[in-house]
């Protein structure tokens, strides 16, 4: 049996925020083996995570409380919209899932670019007039991991914005289609 459009809005919001969180514990694990330090001196306390959790199972528990909810923040705008202009529950389905799938690889390029700049803070020391770090924390731990995950969160609002495209797509094929 088919599903509706209300539904399938429901369903593309739930699958948003488990693919963020997935997203999240993922992006984690790449974070903690560059920036170990970030985690066990700020995120874990951050997270309540507690000291006797096994270091990639916190990394990635903080993964997932940071991120379910930015992926159905992100989704929420581009899917209300394809809900009330897209003419086909299939093709709000599809757009939907494509514009999640879009979000992630905008985030996954962004976290590696974060990686890359936070690699040149702590080589060129280009922000240690401007940034105080926290007690006790590696300075190269914090600005690596702290770049990923910052570059993540933009990216996460550029992509609010991009999943339009392809809603707004499914919209012109299905109009054409009629």
């Amino acid at each position: 049996m088919p599903l509706g459009k209300f539904p399938t809005f429901f369903l593309l919001m739930a699958l948003a925020a488990a693919s963020a969180a997935i997203f999240g514990a993922l992006h984690n694990q790449l974070s903690y083996s560059v920036g170990p330090e970030y985690f066990e001196g700020v995120k874990f306390p951050q997270f309540g995570i507690p000291e006797t959790t096994a270091p990639r199972m916190g990394a990635a528990q903080v993964g997932v409380l940071a991120s379910w909810w930015m992926g159905a923040l992100v989704g929420l705008p581009a899917f209300l919209y394809g809900l009330f202009t897209v003419p086909n529950a299939r093709s709000y389905l599809a757009a939907g899932i494509g514009a999640i799938g879009l979000v992630l690889v905008l985030a996954t390029f962004a976290a590696l670019a974060g990686l890359v700049g936070g690699i040149a803070a702590v080589t060129t020391g280009i922000l240690d007039d401007v940034l105080t770090l926290p007690q006790g924390i590696d300075r190269a731990d914090f600005l690596r991991a702290g770049f990923m995950h910052d570059a993540s969160y933009v990216a996460g609002g550029l992509g609010a914005l991009l999943a339009f495209w392809p809603m707004r797509r499914a919209r012109a094929i299905d109009l054409a289609r009629a």
